[in-house]
């Protein structure tokens, strides 16, 4: 998967919608562009369609119309295992297999690609460090880490293979106040250092004003509104209103990202 070039699209849905069965549609007429090196953040209530986005993404699901494309190619004429190898995905709660370390675990895709062992060691160990972790984690297994911890190799592992493209479905919800701040801030490091192309999913308006380079509003399986954090506040979409209100969150969250 090439990732180039840092301009133009690096995702794109076309007129897709997609429907468990006849009149059940979780997602309706989606025309959407990402692009290479954004975090685009797709905000939203449960059931809004965010998660189904991302699943149409790395062909979890195929669009029951309309066409997905990544890197200027549908998902469904990719290799769907050659596709999700070069997503890195992040899921709540990290997804980490309890009886694998944390050095297997996060050095899973490079194993399945078979590299050679020497290489797989020092990009644990690379990762580690860029993560935030310390080197001696790596024989230790999921239960017996931090929460935040886990996140951590959870994050790692999504960057094991150097993918371009990175899916973070609510990676830090169940997570506690503190530790959630910590990790945001982390994360906003990082994409400054590696230039990811991220979607990622909250129903956190404050977290999407922090994180998105653009915010993807959804309800009810339709794509609202797309707006720059910076434009929120300044919106009249009805639905930004609500959001606003409910949060009350615009005004601290973009003074935090350094944002007039």
């Amino acid at each position: 998967m090439s990732d180039s070039s840092k301009n133009g699209a690096a995702i794109e849905f076309r007129n897709v919608s997609y429907s468990l069965s006849p009149g059940h549609e979780l997602l309706t007429g989606l025309n959407l562009q990402i692009c290479r090196g954004e975090t685009l953040v797709l905000l939203g209530r449960s059931g809004s369609g965010k998660t189904t986005t991302l699943k149409l993404i790395n062909h979890l699901v195929s669009p029951t119309q309309g066409e997905v494309y990544v890197e200027n190619r549908p998902t469904t004429q990719w290799d769907p295992i050659r596709l999700r190898r070069g997503i890195g995905y992040v899921i709540q709660d990290a997804g980490l297999f309890p009886h694998f370390t944390v050095e297997r675990n996060i050095g899973l895709v490079p194993t399945i690609e078979e590299w050679p062992a020497e290489r797989i060691r020092q990009r644990v160990r690379e990762l580690l460090l860029l993560v935030g972790l310390e080197a001696g984690l790596t024989g230790r297994y999921p239960r017996e880490l931090s929460g935040g911890q886990r996140q951590r190799v959870g994050v790692a592992r999504a960057l094991a293979a150097d993918p371009p493209i990175l899916l973070m479905d609510e990676p830090f919800g169940a997570l506690d106040a503190i530790t959630r701040a910590e990790l945001q801030r982390e994360f906003l490091s990082l994409q400054k250092r590696l230039q990811k192309t991220v979607v990622f999913v909250t129903h956190d308006l404050r977290e999407a004003l922090l994180l998105g380079t653009r915010i993807a509003l959804m309800e009810s399986g339709q794509l609202v509104a797309t707006l720059a954090p910076q434009e929120f506040a300044g919106s009249g979409d009805p639905l930004v209103k609500q959001y606003l209100e409910a949060f009350g969150a615009a005004p601290s969250a973009c003074a935090d990202r350094g944002i007039e």
